[in-house]
């Protein structure tokens, strides 16, 4: 509660400022209500309101109402007005610069309250070591104020140079984290590599080896299906333990099933509803796909769709065909749209992804503007991993 009200006061500076004022208007009260024969009561009320209603923008403007209770002030000492309690906003004027502005605006209002005492001291009538006294008084009480800006200017600089050193520490520190997390998982990476590596190598072997000795003898085959069992488990077991550190968010949507061939239908229909118009068509039959090469042909064709719909333009149209040719799927996807004539922020990285999914199967896949109009993805993945060796 106090924090957020001091909060609430940092924003409001004008308000801040009238009650620090406040003290002055006090100050200035007794003079005002008894009344001054030398500076009269309109005059005196005047010139306080002068003085002492500049100084609720003292810190939004503090040059400016400096200058501004400096000149009035100037003004008085040259028509002879004695000064007054509200004279103090002078003072006041001068701290604020000082604490608050560079050091020269600082020095330099230091310079115009030191002419300030010397008109003082020789405006008004006193005697030789009346004015000696006079002007060292205000010589002490002008230096004084400028210290105590310059220790205020000081200690707020010293204070923000911890706050930064404390922000920059905690940025540097979170960093670290995510460079340690980062290294981290590159050493579980290469563990899981090696697990999985190792642990398949075995179970190749040991069905290679009881496919040869299941018929001419049925014991070392038998035990070589129980090592297959076993080292499966295992194999499971380090992958499980592994990914479970990999895993950030243990959240429902992590263990959905990946989209493949079969969910193309679903997504033509839900570009269709965005205002596209689709054409799909599968031509030959559907090869046994595994899951990785599915969700591949699936993100290509999707990425692909979501590039028409970003730079196609109004009124395009998209065909997508899937071909089966023997040992591999050929995906096309052809739209009329506005081609190598759409505007490229340069910040996607759909196609860099494309690429580098067909690649992990040793597919070709190319992207780029037609001809004749329009922009064309075609895209060649084997079906299975013998083709793509």
């Amino acid at each position: 509660m106090v924090a957020s009200s001091w909060e609430w006061l940092r924003g409001r500076k004008p308000l801040v400022d009238a009650f620090y004022a406040l003290p002055v208007v006090f100050l200035s009260l007794p003079s005002l209500l008894g009344g001054s024969a030398q500076v009269g009561t309109v005059r005196h009320l005047l010139l306080a309101t002068l003085l002492i209603g500049p100084l609720v923008l003292r810190r939004t403007f503090p040059r400016a109402v400096f200058a501004f209770v400096a000149l009035v002030s100037c003004v008085q000492c040259v028509l002879g007005v004695i000064p007054v309690p509200a004279n103090v906003a002078v003072l006041m004027g001068l701290y604020t610069v000082t604490a608050g502005c560079t050091f020269r605006w600082g020095l330099a209002a230091a310079l115009v309250g030191e002419v300030g005492s010397v008109m003082v001291t020789y405006r008004y009538p006193s005697g030789a070591n009346d004015r000696r006294l006079t002007f060292v008084m205000m010589t002490v009480l002008v230096a004084g104020v400028y210290v105590l800006g310059l220790h205020m200017r000081t200690r707020r600089a010293y204070l923000r140079s911890v706050e930064e050193r404390a922000e920059r520490l905690e940025r540097e520190r979170d960093n670290e984290v995510k460079v340690a997390m980062a290294a981290e998982r590159a050493r579980i990476a290469r563990e899981l590599h090696d697990v999985v590596a190792h642990n398949v190598s075995v179970i190749v072997v040991q069905a290679d080896g009881a496919s040869y000795a299941i018929d001419s003898d049925v014991r070392r085959a038998r035990q070589a299906l129980d090592t297959i069992s076993s080292t499966g488990r295992l194999a499971l077991a380090e992958m499980r333990r592994l990914l479970g550190v990999l895993r950030e968010n243990d959240d429902a949507g992590a263990y959905a099933p990946q989209p493949g061939v079969a969910q193309l239908d679903d997504l033509v229909e839900q570009v269709r509803a965005a205002g596209l118009a689709v054409a799909f068509e599968v031509d030959g039959s559907p090869a046994a796909m595994s899951e990785g090469r599915q969700l591949t042909v699936y993100r290509i064709v999707q990425e692909a769709l979501t590039n028409t719909l970003k730079h196609g333009g109004p009124q395009v149209s998209v065909s997508v065909r899937l071909h089966y040719a023997g040992d591999a799927v050929e995906i096309r996807v052809v739209d009329d749209g506005r081609g190598a004539a759409a505007p490229d922020d340069g910040r996607g990285h759909g196609l860099a992804g494309m690429r580098e999914r067909v690649a992990v199967y040793g597919g070709t896949v190319h992207a780029g503007p037609r001809a004749g109009g329009g922009f064309e993805v075609a895209a060649s993945l084997p079906v299975r991993e013998e083709v793509a060796a």
